[in-house]
C-alpha cells in the first residue's frame, strides 16, 4: 500500500466544492485541496442516465488518513452517495510528500 493518495470528489456548486477542500484542509485531514473548474458528469442515477455540472474536488492526503477523511467528506457531503475515489500516488517530490504528511499529522 502507498502512503500517498489523491483523493476526488464532487458537488453540484462551486461554494460546496470549496467548503469540503477547506474543512478537509482545516480538520488536517488533507494537506492540500484543489477546486477544479465546473465539469460535465454524465452517469447512471436511478435507472436514467444523468447529466450535470459540477465541480471537482482534489485532496492530497496520507494514507493513514484516509479512512477519518472518507467519514468527514461523507458527513459533510449532500450527495446521497457522493463519489469519493482515492488514487495511490506511486512517485511524487520528496519535498512535496514530505510537507503532506508534515501537514496531515499535525
Amino acid at each position: 500500500m502507498t502512503d500517498f493518495l489523491a483523493v476526488l470528489t464532487t458537488t453540484d456548486a462551486r461554494e460546496k466544492a470549496e467548503a469540503l477542500a477547506r474543512g478537509a484542509v482545516e480538520a488536517r485531514l488533507a494537506a492540500c485541496a484543489q477546486v477544479s473548474a465546473p465539469v460535465t458528469s454524465v452517469y447512471w442515477w436511478e435507472g436514467a442516465v444523468e447529466e450535470s455540472r459540477e465541480w471537482q474536488v482534489l485532496l492530497k492526503t496520507t494514507a493513514a488518513r484516509y479512512a477519518e477523511l472518507e467519514t468527514h467528506l461523507r458527513a459533510a457531503h449532500d450527495y446521497d452517495e457522493p463519489e469519493i475515489i482515492a488514487v495511490p500516488v506511486t512517485r511524487g517530490s520528496a519535498g512535496y510528500l514530505a510537507w503532506v504528511e508534515r501537514e496531515t499529522t499535525g
